[in-house]
């Protein structure tokens, strides 16, 4: 059931929200005499012509395939469904997908199937894949699909083809093919607390049917909705901007050979956080949205990521075999600068908290793989990744006072500074062959070596002196895998296939770049690994697609954090088991040729078997940002005549935060949204109106528990209008 928040205060925000429900209504009512005329219509047509669903086709094995073959559980989103829900980034993307989870709290965190973004190396269990670039870490996680022609969501472990840290799954954004003639589309919109986008893609043929170039960009910025009641400092305490330009040169040699070079620059700056701070020790259930909406600070708090990505794709049909090179290379610098107890304590008066970083990777992949869509298939190459990661400073600042006497010694710093070199190597290979008329083998495997290396410095000292470092530590690791992939595929009918699968996930180890003492063994945590079950049944029947799964995984060295000295000292450790067993089901259904009603929902089950966190123990609880279950539900109807509406909503089930200072698991309460939009388009125009969150729903999707609290809200309700061209 939809809960209905309170509303805005002021009588002014009321009407506004109110006036934009009525909108978007209107145009519902507008086009339901339509619906059903073309329920009629339809309905005496369907009686001679039988309604077919167009065939989905996947790269998820690296070879062109029908979605219906491939043994795994893959969500596809197409241009037309972004384009129609209002899909602006990857953390809307992701809402879309059965028990997966998304968190803006300190990066973009993410959970699927109970796995979690992994602690202070910050990689996500799901890596996003953009023409090749892989964007796995959690600040400066998102990708524009301004220019995507789909986006293919490959749920389970993916490491046997797509490398070390796709434990949890792919997220593979595919942009568009160049057109033969000058096309492109131009758009802008306008909404709630000062929500401005603007967006543009073009392409063009340069030389007729030999080179091709397109160019397409995104803007985005935004007031926000929290109030930031110090003179000093903007009023606009949770403003962002976000600045996406992408371009691309394509090459066709000939029938045989192509080439593609993609240059990409995101420049992205968000303020303060989506909610507020209490002191340590608060618990979840302390916190409201309505005590978020106006807050007081005396540091300006931000993050700003600058990314700059480039690939190159070579690809060269040998006739029943095709070589394909992809070279990429990614930079993102992060700066980020908190106010240290987020508020105006006048202890802690121009103090901070500080974090900038420097990631700078080189990746190497070369593949063949052999052209067949049906029958036996195969795909094998070797991949090398080279990363090299400067942090520093890494820390916070605050008052200190002689634990003895409690007299006040002055402001100082804890403070880190570190350099991590590592090395990536891997073969891979996969084949698939049939049986016999019904069944289909997949086989494939991964072999992987990871060399990490660290060279940091920790200092504890006065702020604004200098010194030598309190403690040092030097040290390199080497990490050897093996991520075997095996899937069996029956096929019931023709477009109806089950399948049964088992695949290895992997998520590398790493080092704590906050260590203030101990040895190795305190510093050095070990890769997560997991073992993964898998059944599940998918198709098309006429008019409807869909597809059902139960997964089981058991996951052993979780990468999490112990939170010692009051919530001062952050500890890097190894949870010893868990597991997570689960349910996913999907389907859309074209009612008419005019009416769609899709759905998911998601259930699971995610424990923690031994977690000992020294002093605390963890044993039987849930795995912390795991809702117990996730929904989705929506109607899209497209008039004949260019009018259409639609409606989802979204569901999320009961879900636990770790509260570090309390040593808890603290439950936020079940939610539902409800997104709407409606417009009218034609072949070149479309113009609309969109709500979020239009029942205002107030809903908790963050916590951050150290000396102080910090907890994330979703976005109250946000109404706007926008228009785009097509050319």
């Amino acid at each position: 059931m939809i809960k209905r928040a309170e509303f805005h205060k002021t009588e002014k925000v009321v009407k506004t929200k109110w006036i934009a429900i009525s909108l978007i209504l209107a145009l519902s009512f507008l086009v339901t005499p339509a619906i059903s005329a073309q329920d009629t219509e339809n309905s005496e047509e369907d009686e001679n012509n039988l309604f077919r669903i167009e065939e989905i086709t996947v790269s998820a094995n690296k070879i062109n395939e029908n979605i219906v073959d491939v043994p795994q559980s893959i969500t596809v989103v197409s241009e037309d469904v972004i384009e129609e829900k209002g899909i602006k980034n990857i953390p809307e993307l992701i809402k879309e997908i059965p028990n997966t989870f998304y968190s803006p709290n300190h990066g973009n965190a993410m959970n699927f199937r109970g796995l979690n973004t992994s602690v202070f190396t910050s990689m996500n269990p799901v890596v996003i894949y953009v023409d090749g670039v892989p964007y796995g870490h959690a600040w400066g996680f998102d990708a524009s699909l301004v220019n995507v022609k789909g986006v293919e969501v490959l749920r389970g472990p993916q490491g046997t083809l797509y490398g070390k840290d796709a434990i949890g799954g792919v997220i593979n954004v595919i942009s568009k093919d160049p057109a033969d003639e000058l096309e492109g589309k131009v758009g802008a919109e306008y909404g709630s607390f000062n929500t401005i986008r603007g967006f543009f893609n073009v392409s063009t043929p340069i030389s007729e049917n030999k080179l091709y170039f397109g160019i397409n960009g995104q803007h985005v910025q935004e007031d926000g909705w929290i109030k930031n009641e110090n003179p000093d400092l903007d009023e606009n305490a949770n403003r962002s901007k976000d600045t996406n330009l992408s371009s691309y040169l394509f090459y066709k040699g000939s029938d045989k050979f192509s080439a593609r070079l993609n240059l990409s620059n995101t420049i992205t700056k968000l303020y303060w956080e989506d909610g507020y701070a209490l002191p340590g020790g608060s618990s979840l259930d302390d916190f409201k949205r309505e005590d978020a909406e106006e807050v007081n600070y005396d540091v300006e708090t931000s993050d700003e990521f600058n990314i700059a990505a480039q690939s190159l794709h070579l690809s060269y049909n040998l006739g029943e075999m095709t070589f394909t090179s992809t070279t990429t290379h990614r930079f993102l610098k992060n700066e980020g600068r908190w106010d240290a107890d987020f508020g105006n304590n006048s202890l802690y008066t121009d103090l901070y908290q500080m974090l900038e970083s420097e990631t700078d990777t080189w990746t190497q992949e070369l593949r063949i793989s052999s052209n067949n869509s049906k029958g036996f298939r195969w795909v094998a190459g070797f991949y090398l990744d080279v990363e090299k990661h400067d942090q520093g400073p890494y820390g916070f600042q605050f008052p200190y006072f002689d634990p003895s006497t409690d007299v006040f010694l002055g402001n100082y710093e804890q403070d880190a500074y570190s350099k991590t070199d590592s090395i990536t190597n891997a073969m891979f290979g996969q084949v698939i062959t049939p049986l016999s008329e019904d069944w289909e083998l997949t086989l494939g495997t991964r072999v992987q070596t990871i060399v990490k290396e660290i060279d940091l410095d920790f200092y504890f000292r006065q702020v604004g002196t200098v010194g030598s470092p309190t403690f040092e530590f030097e040290t390199r690791k080497l990490w050897t895998a093996v991520l075997p992939k095996a899937a069996l595929s029956y096929a019931i009918s023709d477009g109806v296939k089950a399948y049964a699968s088992y695949s290895a996930g992997y998520m590398p180890g790493g080092f704590n770049y906050f260590a203030s003492s101990g040895t190795e063994d305190d510093i050095v945590f070990e890769p997560q690994r997991s073992t993964n079950y898998e059944i599940g049944f998918k198709g098309s029947i006429e008019r409807l697609n869909f597809s059902a799964s139960v997964f089981h995984m058991d996951i052993i060295d979780i990468h999490v954090y112990r939170v010692e000295g009051g919530g001062q000292l952050y500890l890097a450790a190894n949870a010893d088991k868990a597991y997570s067993t689960g349910a996913e089901f999907e389907f859309t259904y074209f009612a008419t040729d005019a009416l769609e009603v899709s759905a998911s929902l998601g259930i699971i089950n995610a424990k923690y078997d031994s977690y000992d966190a020294g002093e605390a123990n963890y044993d039987g609880e849930p795995i912390h940002h795991t809702p117990s279950r996730t929904g989705k539900f929506g109607i899209g109807y497209n008039d004949p005549n260019g009018f259409y509406v639609r409606g989802d909503v979204r569901h999320v089930g009961e879900t636990y935060y770790f509260n570090g200072t309390n040593q808890t698991f603290d439950k936020a309460d079940p939610y539902s949204v409800l997104d709407m939009k409606a417009g009218y388009r034609n072949s070149s125009l479309d113009v609309y109106l969109y709500g979020k969150n239009v029942t205002d729903t107030e809903y908790i999707n963050g916590l951050r528990a150290g000396s102080v609290a910090v907890a994330t809200f979703g976005d109250p309700a946000a109404f706007g209008a926008g228009a785009s061209y097509k050319f």
